[in-house]
């Protein structure tokens, strides 16, 4: 799996939120779409955990969060960035989401969570502001970010 052929795969799910609003419905939409049992998700897991074992996703390193930007937001992706990180049972730092963020959550442990929630797919509206968490394990969140806005509070 390379870089490139990542962003091919992701493709598909930056096109099917283009121009949505970032709420509930949208995170329903997702859930529905791409489950977590259904075989485009547990493709781009299987792809992410390749990446990561490859050595080009997540390839940085601070506080315990091994974490990267996969793609800068570009045409490809309808104008969204992709991150990706790796965490164990612990709380990452506050930032917020002046446009929103949508989270793919892939527990690496079956009972791992992110933000109180097991695998799938959770949205954060805009203004949105968090401190993400995951409990009870080990587990990967892509997050896709219109624009790649994201501030961070000191």
């Amino acid at each position: 799996m390379t870089p490139e052929q990542f962003r091919e795969l992701i493709a598909p799910v930056t096109r099917s939120v283009q121009g949505k609003a970032l709420d509930v419905k949208l995170e329903t939409e997702l859930n529905a779409a791409w489950p977590a049992n259904g075989a485009a998700f547990r493709g781009i897991f299987e792809a992410c955990k390749q990446a990561v074992a490859s050595g080009w996703m997540c390839n940085r390193e601070a506080g315990g969060i091994k974490f990267g930007r996969v793609i800068k937001p570009g045409p490809e992706t309808q104008g969204f960035s992709v991150d990706v990180v790796d965490m164990t049972d612990l709380k990452g730092p506050h930032h917020r989401h002046p446009n929103g963020e949508i989270d793919m959550i892939m527990p690496l442990d079956s009972a791992a969570k992110f933000d109180g929630r097991g695998a799938g797919w959770m949205v954060y509206g805009p203004n949105s502001a968090h401190s993400p968490t995951v409990s009870d394990g080990r587990a990967l969140v892509l997050y896709l970010l219109p624009q790649g806005a994201i501030e961070f509070t000191k």
